[in-house]
């Protein structure tokens, strides 16, 4: 009797083993179909959140398609919804005219990725108008008027466009808790409202928006602030997609809500090609390919009834753009 019970308990044990893996592969399906639909659910809610405008379009002599992939990032900004309050606060004047703060140009393909600084003074040809600041196109003719500008100043065809808005900015920040930076010297600028020490430091909406403003206080002026504007942009993109906030619903939800309330894209542009662009940004902080400036003749030309403007290196940037339209290694400049 003992023999006939403890042979069927033995050979009872091997068929409950075989049962694990089983077990564990209708666990690991579930697990990869709950992942795969939350991040389809992600992906479709994103997409009807998306603020789209039309931002590129052709024209006669339009620059042809070159190699890689170039962005146009903005920072735009109007006050005509702000209250008196919120504008002190910020420290921005009143008006409603909407402006560019901050133009970067994102390349990135076989080279790179590079994250190119355009001076919101250059003194650039502006179609219909004559020269102006550059700045000055999404003025007079809105996302369309300064894609194009940028396109023929440069020679470089863009193929995608975002607008980042004044407001919408500081709430990118704040829905992080911060962005954390690290300044070599102190920043102070009553202008702009930067108050900021030396060190490594946590960063609110309000502090981050005046530390990329700020520019009366510094020696380099417009040149030092496109310094500071690729530093929290790609500091940004670094949190924002960092496991610790991609990994917490409660956080990253609201961070991606408050980026998608704050960003504009060209109509063609979806959330995949966003995406990619937070992507490559990401890999500048993780030390691929590098940041810099087009190369500057004149820092302070003033030029009657327009006003201080800065005036591009004839030689440099032309070969900075050409290296750029090719997709090689940037040498035309210094890269950090």
């Amino acid at each position: 009797m003992y023999g006939e019970s403890s042979t069927v308990y033995r050979a009872g044990r091997p068929r409950r083993r075989r049962r694990w893996p089983r077990v564990v592969l209708v666990v690991l399906l579930a697990v990869v179909l709950v992942a795969a639909a939350a991040v389809s659910a992600t992906y479709l809610w994103a997409g009807s959140r998306l603020q789209q405008t039309e931002a590129l379009a052709d024209y006669p002599d339009r620059p042809a398609h070159g190699e890689g992939t170039n962005w146009l990032i903005i920072g735009s900004d109007t006050r005509a919804d702000l209250t008196r309050e919120e504008r002190e606060e910020l420290h921005v004047g009143g008006g409603g005219q909407r402006n560019t703060d901050t133009l970067m140009v994102l390349h990135y393909g076989a080279a790179g990725p590079y994250l190119v600084s355009i001076p919101r003074d250059s003194y650039v040809p502006i179609p219909g108008h004559g020269k102006g600041k550059i700045n000055s196109a999404y003025a007079l003719g809105g996302a369309e008027l300064l894609t194009r500008t940028v396109e023929e100043a440069t020679k470089l065809r863009l193929d995608h466009y975002a607008e980042i808005d004044f407001l919408g900015f500081t709430h990118v920040v704040d829905a992080l808790d911060g962005v954390r930076v690290c300044l070599g010297e102190p920043l102070r600028d009553k202008k702009s409202g930067a108050d900021l020490d030396a060190g490594c430091q946590t960063l609110d909406g309000k502090q981050a928006l005046a530390f990329v403003r700020a520019r009366y206080s510094d020696p380099e002026g417009d040149l030092g602030r496109v310094k500071r504007q690729r530093k929290l942009l790609s500091a940004l993109v670094r949190e924002g997609t960092g496991a610790d906030v991609v990994a917490d619903p409660f956080r990253f939800y609201p961070f991606l809500g408050s980026a998608l309330d704050a960003v504009t894209v060209d109509r063609m542009d979806s959330v995949g090609s966003l995406t990619r662009m937070g992507w490559e940004i990401r890999g500048l902080t993780a030390g691929e390919g590098g940041t810099t400036t087009v190369p500057v003749a004149n820092p302070g030309l003033s030029v009657p009834g327009v006003g201080n403007v800065v005036v591009w290196h004839p030689s440099g940037s032309r070969e900075l753009f050409d290296q750029l339209r090719q997709d090689v290694p940037i040498t035309a400049t210094t890269v950090k």
